[in-house]
């Protein structure tokens, strides 16, 4: 039955003819061709013919984008992108929904005029519930559908447009639409959100949430549609009102829970557990600590929502963004509770799959890190305590750190090399204490041994304090502590490093001043400025300007931030700098390096230089930190496992090396632990090298 009848038989006469009319013309004329495909280019181009872009249109441009309308009973288009030779679809707004007609039949507004019969967007009337027809001229348009129930029920709790949206295929378009009609409802219709509406809200959402339908999501028009979802449905959620004090609505990819807080209350704990898909499940929980709660001046109300699809969404609707590895959950808090505390299951809990706390910034689209610090991490589950913003951050979660690459094998390099590193470091301070008076009878050689000393000592505390550093944060998660580690884990490695600077600037002295002295204080005093002031100074600077920022330390280790405030910069800096100057003062040694003597043969003469240059810089790049610059290769490929087990097996078995080449095959040190001083004569030719240079080259254990 029609929605309006005329009276006028006059009225009635004319439909009749009219429909005669349009019957003749189907008959006589052939059938409309569809309307063709489009292709936008640098040169436009355009077919008549009945198909698609995929059989049409050859794909040569590479970008170049081709839309074509969808099928008659969808209104919208589609578009493809040429890429590799081939059609790809890119986007998809075929949709067979009206928003507009479903959002005025849970409101009390009156339908807009619409002069094409539908809001889709489209050149296509809209077949199915909802069918626009036209009334009188200035009538405005009047909706008929298969449910048509104007009932206050309806604006009550919106559950008579829940058929309607449940039996329509949650496609590209379709996604798009359900979108755009939760935002109004979240912007128009949130006051007083009772059971009913929540749970009409949340089975719209659960319908473009489901697991089968996130590859759909991609081919959304609007890429910011899964961020708009998220933010509507908390705008939403935020204002529930709860029923004695505690609510719980659950549906399959989105859970809503709520109750009442106040000053005196204990720690209250939302705790979900949701359908990630068909086989497995995945947990979550939020706490509001009890030290939060006491800020409260009165009774108010806290709200969760967990979704264990949407990290996946927002991933497929923006390829930008980083991997979430467990469950979004959303808070809305009173304005005075700042800190929660949210416990993750990992989806992925493989050994190599790192995590990262983050909440999503509302106003920028993106996930932050500043939001959130991580208290524990284990391989199943991460423990992060994040900052609430009701305008910025409300939904937290964790991602994959996908450049974090971890493996059993660099484990075992990092324990076994560390454990080495630092028995073979006490042993060389050892030996060098035994043999002090026998090897520093120059000032060459007591500057040398010196800064051996130093190095050896800082490296082995820094050492011990990355063991120390893993323990606390593994086992204690005291954030003053790690903050603590941290500071003095920095401040020894970058003594180390300042150490080894002022050991390559005293060889570069020793090879190119050669009749310039300096006396034992004097080189004493700038060598401890060097050695530890500046790295005290930059230490201090570091924790200074971050730590009030809660940036000095990163979430998930005792180490020095880099996501938040490049703080790490105050070590990688500094250490890469070093590398370079001491990288300049090997090349030096290997120019100055003596040549053989004049009566060697051409062939024995090469290869005694080749052995005295490869000698050279083997003792030379472990004391001077010149491994630290292989961890370039890891910043350029961090993906690669060859170099982080290589990087790795260099710097954890520094200390050993610096035992090998610094001390045991230094000969004044094994002379001076065999108790046997003999006299080692060179093979060079006098006037080739100056006794001066020569005997400085000795001291420095060159060749």
């Amino acid at each position: 039955m029609p929605f309006f009848q005329e009276s006028s038989s006059e009225h009635n006469t004319m439909d009749v003819r009219a429909a005669l009319s349009l019957l003749l013309w189907a008959v006589l004329l052939p059938a409309a061709p569809h309307t063709a495909p489009g292709v936008l280019s640098k040169e436009p181009k355009a077919g008549d013919l009945p198909d698609g872009c995929m059989d049409l249109i050859p794909c040569e441009d590479s970008g170049t984008i081709c839309v074509q309308p969808c099928s008659p009973s969808f209104h919208g288009e589609t578009s493809f992108v040429c890429k590799e030779r081939t059609w790809q679809m890119f986007t998809d707004a075929c949709a067979n929904l009206d928003v507009q007609s479903l959002f005025q039949r849970i409101s009390k507004r009156e339908p807009l005029p619409s002069s094409e019969g539908h809001t889709g967007g489209g050149p296509f009337p809209f077949v199915g519930p909802g069918k626009p027809m036209h009334g009188k001229p200035g009538g405005g348009t009047k909706y008929v559908g298969a449910d048509d129930r104007w009932s206050s029920n309806c604006e009550a709790d919106f559950s008579c447009i829940i058929p309607d949206i449940l039996s329509s295929p949650a496609i590209p378009g379709n996604i798009a639409d359900i979108v755009e009609l939760l935002k109004k409802i979240s912007l128009t219709l949130s006051e007083n959100v009772s059971r009913g509406k929540m749970q009409s809200y949340s089975r719209i959402a659960n319908h473009i949430l489901n697991s089968s339908v996130i590859s759909n999501w991609a081919f959304v028009k609007d890429r910011n549609a899964s961020s708009t979802l998220l933010d509507s449905v908390n705008l939403f959620a935020g204002k529930l009102l709860l029923r004695n004090g505690s609510e719980n609505i659950q549906e399959r990819f989105i859970s809503t829970k709520g109750f009442s807080v106040h000053q005196n209350a204990s720690g209250k704990s939302f705790d979900f557990c949701m359908e990630l898909n068909k086989t497995s499940n995945v947990t979550g929980r939020v706490v509001i600590p009890e030290g939060e709660l006491q800020k409260l001046a009165k009774a108010s109300t806290a709200i969760s929502v967990a979704f264990p699809t949407l990290g996946a969404i927002l991933e497929a609707s923006r390829p930008d963004l980083a991997s979430v590895n467990g469950l979004v959950l959303s808070v809305s808090l009173p304005e005075e509770l700042r800190h929660v505390l949210l416990t993750f299951e990992k989806v992925n809990q493989q050994e190599d799959a790192g995590a990262q706390c983050v909440g999503w910034h509302s106003t920028d689209r993106r996930w932050d890190y500043k939001a959130c610090r991580m208290k524990a991490h284990t391989k199943g589950r991460v423990v992060c305590v994040c900052r609430h913003h009701r305008r910025t951050f409300k939904s937290f979660s964790i991602l994959m750190s996908p450049a974090l690459l971890r493996s059993a094998v660099l484990d075992y390099v990092t324990r076994v090399g560390l454990g080495l590193s630092i028995f073979s470091l006490i042993l060389c301070l050892t030996i060098e204490i035994a043999v002090w008076h026998h090897v520093t009878k120059t000032d060459i050689a007591y500057m040398r041994h010196f800064c051996l000393v130093n190095i050896a000592a800082s490296l082995l505390v820094a050492d011990t304090l990355f063991i120390v550093a893993a323990v606390v944060h593994s086992t204690a998660l005291n954030y003053r502590l790690c903050v603590a580690a941290t500071f003095f884990l920095h401040l020894f490695y970058l003594a180390s490093f300042f150490w080894m600077l002022t050991l390559g600037l005293l060889i570069l002295y020793g090879l190119l001043l050669v009749f310039f002295k300096i006396t034992r204080s004097a080189f004493t005093a700038t060598a401890f400025v060097v050695g530890y002031g500046c790295p005290i100074v930059i230490a201090v600077l570091t924790v200074a300007i971050t730590e009030p920022k809660r940036g000095y330390i990163r979430s998930g280790a005792c180490w020095l931030n880099w996501y938040e405030t490049k703080a790490l910069l105050a070590f990688a800096a500094p250490a890469l700098s070093i590398v370079a100057v001491n990288l300049a003062v090997v090349v030096v040694v290997v120019m100055k390096t003596p040549r053989p003597s004049i009566g060697e043969s051409c062939e024995s003469r090469d290869l005694s230089n080749m052995i005295r240059i490869s000698k050279n810089v083997a003792l030379l790049t472990p004391v001077l930190g010149l491994t630290w610059g292989f961890g370039l290769a890891t910043v350029v490929n961090s993906h690669s496992l060859a170099f982080h087990v290589t990087f790795a097996l260099l710097n954890a078995f520094q200390g050993f090396f610096i035992l090998l080449f610094g001390t045991l095959l230094d000969r004044k040190t094994r002379e001076a632990l065999r108790k046997n001083c003999l006299s080692s004569k060179q093979e060079c030719s006098p006037s080739k090298v100056p006794k001066p240079f020569r005997k400085r080259m000795q001291d420095f254990s060159l060749q």
